[in-house]
């Protein structure tokens, strides 16, 4: 990822580290410490030894404009630079704690912790309501397709709005919007088809809301690997809310009407919002020609921003590599109930398999994030990502209860492998289409699985589930192994264009705005000439 000479613009985070060689995916098992970007000296204007003693540096990485009154979070006088901008301690990779002590961060976690809540009890209720007024469970399980599907519309088509508009309005306006369809739920006597066009609704807001809330991680935490372990953060939370939301969801419509509950839906946005609104900063939007630059409508900006990004080797093959994992897992996922019929387990014997992948993908997620540095985690991508899909294997051999649990909990654990592809993904996509990029990401991996569940079903219409479920395993490791091999080549690629030693020249593409980085100085051409000034720091041609 690029840094370009300039000042460091209001509210944003410095550049970000450059990729150590060492870490890329060919040859990520150099010897020597592990570090994590943050802990590698940075070069530039805020170690400059033309500080005043005493002083700290004129502009602190994450640092922006003081909030007006009421606006948020605010610098107080006298305060150093915000929790996270700083470097980590030599020696001392980043881990969970650094992510919590960043205040902005913990305002994130416990509203993205009240929204995922709030969707999961969301689906439960509106899925009961709606078989409890049709008697119908086609429409019933519609109320969860509905979940997955319009995130293609979603995230293809509002992609721009995470760059071309201050991060922090984005979040909250997405939560309101989706207290309001989940208001319009409550009311008595909405028919069914309004239900679901409203269901659709807080689905395609999703992508939007995930991307723009990813991006602002990187201005939260920087992004470095307080970024990656910020982002499985995340990762636990969407997990650890399937586990709760649906046994507390379960209880609250045993308990009181499912009306009722999606009122508490909306109330968990509600506070979503408001803790998005006083815990985070304003910043200026990432892109910073904003609506009004006559650069098009939104509509033609986002699906540019999607052609510029699919136009980009590296990145459609990192895209592919969160895509396809989870895709090939769901498949097996998507038939438990079925198996559990098959096995004479009933409910509860359905409920514990449905609950063994989000178990292992939570202890996986934790223990790598705590135990292990940033070379070991990008270490881990390749192999994980095979192995994810490889327990899939052995439903050939129609496993009885307990064996199925095992198999599905060690599936959940190959979701340790977004460790490494977060981290590439962010070097390799354009600093102005990162809130794109992360929008693109969500909704094609949610697309990627509801087309897969949907797959499922319909072989397993025609085939038994002892051929279907292994061979969503074997299909995934060929076409998991093609893609790794295409993200292995790409990285090559950018390291022929560079010098020896010095970071893929992807990490340095231009990008309006970026402060000065410890990077090599850029190749002089023949000439004489110094490089073009449209791309400050890179050579003509």
């Amino acid at each position: 990822m690029s840094a370009t000479t300039g000042p460091v613009p209001p509210g944003r985070t410095p550049a970000r580290p450059e990729q150590d060689p060492r870490d890329s995916p060919e040859e990520g098992l150099g010897d020597g410490p592990e570090e994590s970007p943050e802990e590698r000296p940075k070069g530039g204007p805020e170690q400059s030894p033309k500080d005043s003693p005493g002083e700290g540096p004129k502009d602190s990485p994450g640092e922006g404009p003081k909030d007006s009154p009421g606006e948020g979070i605010k610098d107080r006088p006298g305060e150093g630079p915000k929790v996270g901008s700083g470097p980590v301690p030599p020696g001392r990779p980043a881990r969970y704690r650094a992510v919590f002590a960043v205040p902005e961060f913990r305002a994130v976690f416990a509203a993205h912790l009240l929204s995922s809540l709030g969707v999961v009890v969301c689906e439960i209720a509106l899925s009961v309501l709606v078989f409890r007024r049709t008697d119908s469970p086609l429409l019933s399980a519609l109320t969860f397709a509905l979940g997955l599907l319009p995130y293609v519309l979603g995230g293809t088509l509002l992609s721009a709005v995470a760059d071309r508009y201050p991060a922090r309005r984005v979040l909250v306006v997405c939560d309101l919007l989706c207290a309001l369809a989940a208001a319009g739920m409550v009311l008595p006597g909405t028919p069914v088809a309004v239900l679901l066009v409203l269901r659709c609704l807080i689905a395609a807001i999703a992508p939007v809301f995930a991307g723009t809330r990813a991006a602002t991680l990187g201005d939260i935490l920087g992004e470095g690997e307080r970024f990656v372990l910020g982002r499985s953060v995340i990762r636990i939370v969407n997990q650890s809310a399937q586990l709760v939301g649906f046994g507390v969801g379960g209880l609250l419509v045993a308990v009181v009407t499912p009306r009722a509950v999606l009122a508490l839906t909306g109330l968990t946005f509600l506070g979503s919002a408001l803790l998005l609104r006083l815990g985070t900063r304003a910043r200026p939007a990432r892109d910073g020609g904003g609506p009004a630059d006559g650069r098009g409508a939104l509509l033609g900006a986002s699906l540019g921003g999607v052609r510029r990004l699919l136009a980009d080797r590296r990145v459609r093959a990192l895209l592919l590599l969160t895509w396809l994992p989870p895709a090939f897992v769901v498949i097996p996922e998507a038939l438990l109930v079925p198996y559990a019929d098959q096995l004479g387990a009933g409910p509860g014997g359905a409920g514990l398999l449905m609950c063994s992948m989000p178990i292992g993908a939570v202890v996986a997620e934790s223990l790598v994030g705590s135990l292990l540095g940033p070379r070991a985690r990008s270490r881990l991508t390749f192999p994980m990502g095979v192995f994810a899909v490889l327990p899939s294997l052995g439903f050939a051999a129609q496993p009885s209860l307990g064996w199925a649990v095992l198999l599905l909990v060690l599936t959940g654990t190959g979701i340790s492998y977004n460790f490494g592809v977060d981290r590439w993904f962010v070097a390799a996509v354009p600093e102005e289409l990162l809130g794109q990029g992360m929008t693109v990401v969500q909704a094609g991996r949610m697309t990627a699985m509801g087309l897969a569940m949907g797959a499922a079903g319909l072989a397993a219409e025609y085939a038994p589930l002892r051929a279907v479920m292994p061979a969503a395993g074997a299909l995934g490791v060929l076409c998991v192994l093609a893609v790794i091999r295409e993200v292995r080549r790409t990285a090559r690629t950018d390291h022929r264009r560079t010098a020896p030693g010095s970071p893929p020249a992807d990490h340095f593409r231009a990008t309006p705005g970026r402060p000065p980085t410890d990077r090599p100085a850029p190749p002089v051409p023949p000439t004489g000439r110094p490089p073009r000034a449209d791309h400050p720091g890179r050579p003509p041609g």
